[in-house]
């Protein structure tokens, strides 16, 4: 069957392309998801993702390589499945990141992608309480919920630590003062999840122009010989099938396997595509590099107050919430548990805030078994996780064969560069001094790990190595640019050398943004869409002016 657009992924990118693209009727559009519908209640319920991290059905569940600098781990990473993707399993906080996050893919040879030309399209996929404003948009699709006075009672102790130590107040992360501490936001309507699913998709689907392939697992894009792409080749059920697009095909399968799929595809570093004996169409030597994460650590304390580890810790406990949740839609289940946090510089050198935390008023380890599940400490406590907002340690995503069934080599190439080593050292002095402020010490009766014994920044950076974990937020894998050689699409997202192919997902960051990533790859969607109907218009003008003449 012959589509105007194919996507790639119904993920957090992918939902909202299908939606957009589809919304004039005037386009066919076909969008392919490897994994199943986002029925199961746990989708809907924000804390279900704790169901979802050790999922099958639902979650690709890859890891990295071995870590040569966090001794020999393999981390997990975490990977939506399902229709929605990522989006559908994420703990939902909603940062965009900072300015000159954007400014930077600006200055990277990105014309159109500052802060102030990206802002718009943060507005226009958002639905924000206070409504429409300099920074908010009031009428999007995406219902932005700040747990402000709705968080545990805890959390204003940390609030009220940070004040005492002299750190700024941040009211709204997204709003005209990021630094500083402060209550997150999250994506959800009336305390359910509010992913680019339920809120684009779903809408979307009674289009006659828009049909969605799930359990379609595609292995490669189909080119002409003029090396245009026309289509792709795939999985359904055991059943190869292959799908034509007139005008696009566009990748929106993730920072793992958008590049994978280039890589199976041909379009891909010369070297490479030589190991493993596939046919090169393009040598495009950027494709799977460039790969960046934020890692985060977590610091555990033993509370003197009532924490969520007391109610989430019985099941009576749980029973009550579970009530709360079902009758209210209010409570614990229908907000993130990381409830505040903010943005700090680890000194006055910084010229931006360079450290992220997170203040959570339930303390649990995650588990190392994908048979084990998420569980509170058996005692009431807390914990205080930090991580850098922008490493400048760089990996890379590349196929382990030629076979699409295999899952791609993940080698994020954490903590190899000195900066990345220093905020690793710098962001576990931070918690230590605000840990040490009078409100905190307050509700706080021990450091439960690292404990006392860790003192020295040689211990603080082997806790680092030794427990450090990605916090989900891989990027950069096939980064927005202008030189073919260190990138692979340019500022429109087309392919560097390839007519007819983008890609449009968290893989085009030229930089990872400070923050949780979800809302700047909705973002990039959005501005994507726009961008691939706007040459759509032109191709149709340069038509009618040739048939004029």
């Amino acid at each position: 069957m012959t589509y105007d657009y194919i996507i790639v992924g119904a993920g957090s990118a992918g939902c909202i392309l299908a939606s957009r693209l589809s919304e004039s009727g005037e386009y066919n559009v076909l969008l392919l998801e490897a994994g199943g519908k986002d029925s199961s209640p746990w989708f809907k319920v924000p804390v279900g993702f704790a169901k979802l991290y050790y999922n099958p059905t639902f979650n690709w569940m890859y890891y990295s390589q071995p870590q040569q600098q966090l001794a020999g781990r393999q981390l997990y990473a975490p990977r939506g499945k399902v229709q929605g993707g990522s989006g559908s399993i994420n703990a939902m906080i909603y940062v965009r990141g900072q300015a000159h996050d954007f400014d930077d893919w600006a200055a990277n040879g990105n014309d159109g992608w500052s802060f102030k030309e990206v802002l718009p399209y943060f507005r226009k996929l958002e639905s924000h309480p206070l409504g429409d404003s300099e920074y908010h948009g009031g009428s999007g699709p995406i219902r932005i919920s700040p747990m402000k006075g709705h968080t545990h009672p805890i959390c204003d102790a940390f609030l009220k630590g940070c004040e005492e130590l002299g750190y700024p107040r941040s009211e709204d992360f997204n709003g005209a003062h990021f630094e500083g501490a402060g209550i997150y936001d999250v994506n959800t309507r009336d305390g359910q999840r509010c992913s680019s699913s339920f809120a684009y998709l779903h809408p979307a689907l009674g289009r006659p122009n828009l049909n969605i392939e799930r359990h379609a697992q595609v292995e490669r894009v189909l080119f002409d010989e003029s090396r245009r792409a026309v289509g792709v080749s795939l999985s359904q059920h055991g059943v190869q099938r292959e799908f034509r697009a007139r005008r696009e095909v566009i990748l929106a399968a993730g920072a793992v396997d958008s590049p994978k799929l280039l890589q199976l595809s041909g379009v891909a570093d010369r070297e490479l595509l030589c190991q493993h004996q596939i046919p090169e169409v393009l040598h495009l030597p950027a494709v799977g590099k460039n790969l960046q994460d934020h890692l985060c650590v977590s610091y555990y304390y033993k509370a003197n107050v009532r924490t969520l580890n007391d109610d989430f810790g019985s099941l009576l406990g749980q029973a009550k919430l579970g009530l709360e949740y079902l009758f209210t839609r209010k409570g614990p289940l229908s907000m993130s548990v990381n409830q505040s946090g903010g943005f700090f510089r680890s000194d006055d050198e910084q010229a931006h805030p360079n450290l992220q935390l997170y203040f959570n008023p339930l303390s649990y380890q995650i588990p190392k078994s994908s048979k084990a599940s998420l569980k509170p400490e058996p005692y009431s406590g807390f914990l205080l996780c930090f991580n850098p907002c922008r490493p400048t340690s760089r990996g890379e995503v590349r196929i382990a064969s030629k076979n699409p069934a295999d899952a791609a080599l993940i080698d994020p190439n954490y903590l190899s560069t000195q900066k990345d080593i220093d905020e690793a050292i710098q962001g576990s002095r931070l918690i230590r001094k605000l840990m040490n402020a009078p409100a905190l010490k307050a509700v706080t009766v021990e450091e439960v790990l690292p404990g006392p014994a860790v003192q020295s920044d040689e211990a603080m950076l082997q806790y680092f190595r030794e427990n450090c974990g990605s916090i989900y937020h891989l990027c950069g894998s096939c980064a927005m640019g202008a030189d073919p050689q260190s990138s692979v699409v340019d500022k429109r997202l087309r392919v560097h050398g390839i007519e007819g192919l983008r890609v449009v997902d968290a893989s085009i960051f030229p930089n990872v943004t400070s923050g949780n990533t979800n809302a700047a790859v909705m973002m990039v969607a959005e501005k994507g869409a726009e961008l691939i109907l706007e040459d759509a218009r032109q191709v149709q003008v340069e038509m009618q002016q040739r048939l004029a003449v």
